[in-house]
This record gives structure tokens, sequence and C-alpha cells, in this order.
């Protein structure tokens, strides 16, 4: 059973920037469950997406792996041979918590859990990507970059999925969704000075693109097709395609 993420529930002295240390990892399946909407379904969705485009004898990649969620969706999917999964997080307390988890599951693909930046990671022979709410977290100048080594060590044919917290060029729209996320919240459990302290926290660590942005980095990138395939408020998922050889 997953620990239950009080750690906002007390008022905290100096709020400071937000880490991903040892207490947010012991609580984050509980944290992430209450507080993305549509997260199981993301990580369900990128199992299916990685029986489709998985290729044999290629890798795959989870970059901010945190726990291993998506790792483990796409493991329990991939049926074809060859393949390898390579997880990698800068969080000495996510790596650590996610060797666990993928060590307690037996599969035919191996996984590898490396502690790094992700801007050091050299990607190649790539058939899917996956970025579940991570990108994010970059300083806003490094994430044309990332973006452009995942395309250059994409295969043709190849996908990767860009999950994130969206902001909208539309002010009203912004608004409306942002609030419907904090309902999301408090329907959850959390109180206002949990919702409060939390966003205090990751508003210098987290900055959001909008929709147009995110497609403009991944067209400038390389990738031929992209689009939004979930959401749910301010929360969704896009999916960039590399062509195939055949285009």
């Amino acid at each position: 059973m997953a620990n239950h993420d009080r750690l906002f529930s007390a008022p905290i002295d100096k709020l400071g920037d937000w880490t991903f240390d040892e207490r947010v990892a012991e609580v984050f399946p509980d944290m992430i469950q209450r507080s993305v909407p549509g997260y199981s379904n993301i990580i369900s969705m990128i199992g299916m997406l990685a029986e489709r485009f998985v290729q044999p004898d290629s890798n795959v990649y989870d970059l901010g792996c945190s726990l291993g969620a998506a790792t483990l969706s796409m493991r329990r999917n991939i049926k074809v041979p060859g393949c390898q999964i390579i997880a990698v997080d800068n969080s000495p307390a996510m790596v650590e918590r996610c060797r666990r988890h993928i060590d307690a599951f037996r599969a035919d693909t191996p996984v590898s859990v490396i502690e790094s930046d992700i801007l050091d990671i050299g990607l190649e022979n790539a058939s899917m990507v996956v970025l579940n709410f991570t990108l994010q977290f970059l300083e806003p100048a490094d994430r044309q970059r990332l973006l452009n080594q995942v395309y250059q060590g994409m295969r043709p044919g190849a996908a990767l999925v860009l999950s994130e917290k969206f902001s909208f060029e539309d002010k009203d729209v912004g608004e409306l969704l942002f609030n419907m996320h904090h309902d999301f919240k408090r329907a959850n459990g959390y109180s206002e000075l949990e919702i409060s302290q939390k966003r205090s926290m990751l508003e210098n660590v987290m900055l959001t693109d909008s929709v147009e942005t995110h497609k403009a980095r991944l067209h400038q990138a390389g990738f031929q097709h992209t689009e939004v395939w979930f959401q749910c408020f301010n929360f969704g998922s896009l999916i960039a395609l590399k062509a195939g050889d055949a285009e």
C-alpha cells in the first residue's frame, strides 16, 4: 500500500524550491495519483503504445523515470525480441526505489536504471522514448536541445511520448482549467494549505509551456507528426512520430 502524502499538511517556515528527495520519493505514488488527473490512464496507454511502436533489437528510453511506472508499463507490453529499456533519473532516492520496483517483476526485456542528468545520456537506436512529466523540470533553454538529441537518437518509425502540465495562451481557458485542477486536488483530500505550499515550492522549478510551444519545438527537432493524444484539464500528453523510411 502506498504511503499517504502528508508532506505539506502542516505550515512550513521556509518552503524553498521543490526537490525529488527521499521524502517525496517515499510518498510519490500517492502524491501523483492525487495531483495529476489522468495519470494512471497515461501510464497504461504508454504500455499500449509500446506494443505498437517498439521495434525488435532496439532501445527504449524512459527519461525522468521516477519510480519506473512508465518503464514497467512498457516492459509488460513489449512483444518483440532483443530490446532493452534504459530508465534515467537524476534523483538518487527515485533511482534506488525504481531499481527495487523493477527487480520485483520478472520479464524478458532487460531494464537498466541509470542515475544521471538526462541531458548527458547519448540516445541511440531508439524505437520509443518517454518523457513523462519530465521536460517541465528542465531549464527552458535546455528543452530544445534535449528534443533534438531524442530525435537524432531515434530510428525511423519511432515514437516519442511527451506528457506535461500545460499552460494556455487563452487566459480564460487557462484559469478555468487551473481552477478545475485545484477542484480535483481538493476532491482527493488535499487541503488549501497543502495545495498552496506545494504550488509555492514548484513555481520556480516547474515552468510549463503551451501545447503550441511543445509542437513548435517538436517540429524544430525534426518530428513530422505531432498531436495531443490525451488531456485532462491542464495535464496532457503529446505523441511525436519520426517518419518511416518510406515517407
